[in-house]
């Protein structure tokens, strides 16, 4: 059996850190060889928020008198759980003044996500943003500049494709505007989500499927050289299965060899890339990472990894 080792040394520059390519001292010929992934050490760090996934984008309303706008909010590129998409739509939120100060000098904001355990969803909040008159009587004040609506209403959240998948909402998901409306969604997606509501004008949904706040639970490692008429890409040989918080180095080392022939022939190089659950080179923010693969004879045992 024969080592290759493949570390950051060998990443193909294209900014995404996933493509590694390993060149043989000299031709080779692998006719009756078989390659296994041996261990795996790398960072847990690609994005599940990514221009590059377009889902990093969602819009919220508020109405100053009796004019409503809708902003764009745009998720930097990163690794977010709920609670942190949260933080920063409560940045968002102040950066726009459309947020209040409470009686105790706490900031109020119109809208919020949170994870709800129990029902295993992503729950969405939206608050009554009361009048001017409603707001003096309980102590309420805005930042400077901005302006309570002539009628009391909640914001209106929507949540585009991509974005979505993230939360589990259906595509096109639209929040209701007044908490004294029949509940009338803007789309058919959003009928399925659960929605309930409180005397104080608190509207409430539930996601509708399971989150995928990481969108990409595992990668694929795709081989040149390999061709499994079983998978696609044919040339899959591993999947990596983080067991890690983000940001935290993965130690991976397979119990057992998971063996796959090359197709006979010649080979002045092979390589690796590292795919996403969609099939597609996934971008990698930490290139330290160290492959080991084993190749053996056709007429070696198939040992197990000790």
């Amino acid at each position: 059996m024969f080592i290759i080792v493949l570390n950051q040394n060998n990443i193909v520059n294209d900014g995404g850190n996933n493509k590694l390519v390993y060149k043989f001292p000299s031709s080779i010929n692998l006719t009756d060889k078989y390659i296994a992934v041996s261990s795996v050490s790398m960072f847990y760090s690609w994005n599940n928020i990514d221009a590059i996934y377009a889902n990093n984008t969602l819009s919220y309303t508020w109405t100053a008198l009796s004019t409503t706008t809708t902003y764009y909010i745009t998720i930097p590129d990163g690794i977010y759980e709920i609670s942190e998409l949260n933080s920063y739509f409560q940045y968002v939120m102040i950066q726009n003044l459309t947020y209040w100060v409470n009686s105790s000098g706490q900031y109020v904001y119109p809208w919020e996500i949170s994870v709800n355990p129990t029902r295993y969803a992503v729950q969405i909040n939206t608050y009554l943003v009361p009048t001017a008159a409603n707001a003096t009587i309980a102590g309420f004040t805005l930042p400077v500049g901005q302006s309570w609506p002539t009628i009391a209403q909640n914001p209106v959240i929507t949540i585009p494709s991509a974005f979505n998948i993230i939360v589990g909402y259906g595509a096109g998901f639209v929040s209701n505007a007044n908490v004294n409306d029949a509940y009338t969604p803007s789309s058919a997606s959003a009928s399925t989500n659960y929605e309930s509501k409180n005397a104080a004008g608190t509207l409430s949904y539930l996601s509708s499927t399971s989150p995928q706040v990481q969108p990409n639970s595992n990668i694929l490692f795709n081989l040149s050289g390999i061709n499994n008429p079983y998978t696609q890409p044919s040339g899959i040989i591993y999947s990596l299965n983080p067991s890690v918080s983000s940001g935290e180095i993965i130690s991976e080392k397979p119990p057992n060899f998971m063996w796959n022939k090359f197709i006979n022939g010649t080979y002045n190089e092979i390589r690796l890339t590292l795919l996403g659950t969609d099939l597609r080179p996934i971008k990698i923010n930490d290139p330290n990472m160290t492959i080991l693969l084993t190749i053996r004879d056709q007429n070696e045992g198939f040992l197990m990894n000790k």
